[in-house]
């Protein structure tokens, strides 16, 4: 993870939370008092946000002592402590929420993601997200699906093109919008494009493009297309994919499946912190 974009960015999201200060723990508790913080686990799953708690507390107060007990990706149980930080007892509460939000949200898509990528283990297809994440967050998001065992497709519109429906009625066809492309792009930028039916298969082969997409279609119709794509064009297969069909998609044989629900529409996970004075001075 980029520590530069996360402190920046958790830095905002104190000055949206905080503002020009917390006024329940400035008014409740002296300046000195010092304390210690346990993170707490009230879910069985994956923990993501390792970094998240380290430099959330410091950026808060760099004298808070951060020791975090588990790693990114590790499996963890309903009350189990996960981290333990300590310092001042105003900027312990004033980091808490955000800190909690960020972990809780992580460590959903961690877990959501491992789950699918468990049901697909006894094939080669890897599970992937998409760019449905929520605004602000997707380097969070994304990190966290690694942190599940997934596979992180393009972070924005700038690192990789795909070509959908609506570029390709704009151009005409798909060998017209790959020429395009190619024409304006340097060759380290690798191609998408999404197909709905045969013919576009067909086309989209015969336009070598790197990366094609079956879009809402079925395990039977991806089954029956795919021996027509040569073996050096990668393969993905989004749309009208649950839990329940998951598997049925990756015995297909298909290289990536794309998920937005890892991102789009997870629930948080269920972690919260306690706090115990160690001192207070008047």
């Amino acid at each position: 993870m980029n520590r530069i974009k996360l402190v920046s960015m958790l830095e905002q999201f104190f000055i949206e939370d905080v503002g020009d200060g917390d006024l329940s723990a400035n008014s409740l508790f002296p300046a000195h008092a010092k304390g210690e913080m346990q993170i707490i686990s009230k879910f069985s799953g994956v923990f993501c946000g390792e970094d998240v708690i380290t430099t959330g507390f410091h950026v808060m107060n760099p004298s808070i002592e951060v020791t975090c007990l588990v790693e990114d990706g590790e499996r963890i149980t309903d009350k189990q402590v996960l981290a333990i930080a300590k310092g001042p007892v105003r900027s312990l509460l004033s980091a808490e929420r955000v800190v909690l939000n960020c972990i809780q949200r992580m460590s959903a898509i961690a877990t959501k993601t491992a789950e699918l990528t468990a049901r697909l283990s006894a094939t080669k297809t890897r599970v992937c997200d998409t760019r449905k994440t929520a605004p602000g967050l997707r380097m969070l998001d994304k990190y966290a699906v690694r942190a599940g065992g997934g596979f992180n497709h393009r972070n924005g519109l700038y690192d990789a093109v795909m070509l959908k429906d609506n570029h390709l009625a704009y151009a005409g066809s798909i060998t017209n919008a790959v020429q395009l492309v190619r024409s304006r792009l340097g060759h380290t930028v690798k191609i998408e494009v999404e197909i709905e039916s045969l013919a576009q298969l067909q086309e989209a082969v015969e336009a070598n493009v790197d990366i094609i997409m079956f879009d809402n279609r079925t395990p039977e119709q991806i089954m029956d297309w795919l021996p027509l794509e040569p073996p050096h064009i990668i393969t993905e297969a989004s749309g009208m994919i649950t839990e329940d069909t998951i598997v049925s998609y990756g015995k297909t044989g298909i290289d990536y499946i794309s998920v937005g629900a890892l991102t789009h529409s997870v629930i948080a996970a269920d972690i919260s912190a306690t706090i115990q004075l160690t001192t207070q001075e008047d």
